[in-house]
């Protein structure tokens, strides 16, 4: 028996509980978890925005070491570290076919899978595939990543999401130039990575926006030079401090209808607006032909950072080496199993950055 955070039915409480966890199978390994970080992905599956199988043991942001493999598995041995990767691309579908892995059609068909059984009998489902809010957990190899040498094993869960989502948004889906403004609305964990990614990236004049002015020294610490605390003139505000025009770039981390028509004002004529966070099909964003004409800008959606995994690991490694990029910087709070209904919370409550399960 391990312990896991377990979400018995949509819209239910988390229960911090035992489940019994099988042994590695064919093309499995089994992870002993140093960390993993609560997303707001976690929450969305919780209330039911976004839909997973249930009961399911949730997180799916994680790091750890390598307990065993099953038949097959070379690609990592007992004793490594690893990084989870819960959205594995299947490299034969369409999308897979135009190397747009990202949007691979197969990547969340283990949702569906049977993970593990409560001490009830009842049959668990692993959240994205992962499973990482318990001690351990038993995922596909292509779920596994070995952890880049220098990258400290507990940071390196921030890797699995927030990273690689805040790196590629900057890098792949608004392609940000040297020189170039950015807005980031929403300061969590994703906002605070890609608040470093547009410093990496050379953007000039980068604002940060959110409804918590407490969450100014973080944005400030991850690379914004200008902080806006979100209100119905946020655009206006935006447009004074590059000159009247607009940022060139605006990247939406929030999910919110309000939100991204605001990202989307703040952008200049020309501009791209990219959109990261994961709103309900009730968040409706409108917009009249005339604008869409006018302003000639870009609106985008932007999925897992239009990242691939295997190939920007390595590259943003080399700036957490180089002390380029700090990981640390996106964790406000280190918390146990227990402390997740609370990171649940605060993340409704709109404070902090990410908070990190620590095993």
């Amino acid at each position: 028996m391990i312990r896991a955070a377990v979400l018995p039915a949509v819209g239910a409480p988390l229960e911090i509980t035992g489940i019994e966890l099988p042994e590695p199978g064919p093309g499995q390994v089994r992870i002993r978890l140093a960390a993993a970080g609560v997303c707001h992905s976690d929450l969305s599956l919780s209330n039911g925005t976004m839909r997973v199988p249930v009961p399911a043991v949730l997180g799916h942001e994680g790091a750890g070491t390598v307990a065993s493999v099953g038949e097959g598995v070379t690609h990592v041995a007992p004793g490594d570290g690893v990084v989870l990767n819960w959205a594995p691309s299947c490299g034969a579908c369409h999308p897979c076919s135009l190397g747009e892995v990202w949007l691979c059609v197969n990547a969340l068909n283990g949702a569906a899978n049977v993970h593990a059984r409560a001490a009830d009998g009842r049959a668990l489902h692993p959240g994205l595939n992962v499973a990482a809010f318990a001690e351990e957990t038993v995922v596909a190899a292509p779920c596994v990543l070995p952890v880049p040498e220098g990258v400290p094993l507990t940071d390196a869960a921030l890797l699995g999401c927030a990273v690689l989502t805040g790196w590629g948004a900057v890098h792949h889906a608004a392609r940000v130039r040297q020189g170039e403004t950015v807005a980031v609305f929403g300061v969590g964990g994703v906002g605070l990575a890609t608040l470093q990614a547009a410093r990496i990236a050379g953007a000039s004049t980068i604002v940060a926006v959110d409804v918590s002015p407490e969450k100014e020294e973080l944005a400030r610490a991850a690379g914004a030079t200008e902080y806006v605390v979100a209100s119905e003139t946020t655009a206006r505000e935006i447009r004074k401090l590059t000159g009247g025009h607009g940022v060139d770039v605006a990247v939406e981390c929030v999910g919110r209808a309000v939100t991204i028509r605001t990202a989307w004002e703040s952008t200049r004529r020309g501009g791209r607006t990219t959109v990261v966070g994961i709103g309900g099909k009730d968040q409706q964003v409108t917009f009249n032909a005339l604008e869409i004409f006018h302003w000639g800008r870009t609106l985008t959606g932007c999925v897992y950072g239009n990242s691939d995994p295997a190939v920007d690991l390595p590259v943003i490694a080399g700036h957490i080496r180089d002390g380029s990029f700090d990981l640390g910087a996106l964790v406000t709070e280190r918390i146990t199993l227990d402390g997740i209904p609370g990171a649940f919370d605060a993340m409704l409550a709109g404070k902090g950055g990410r908070a990190l399960v620590v095993f």
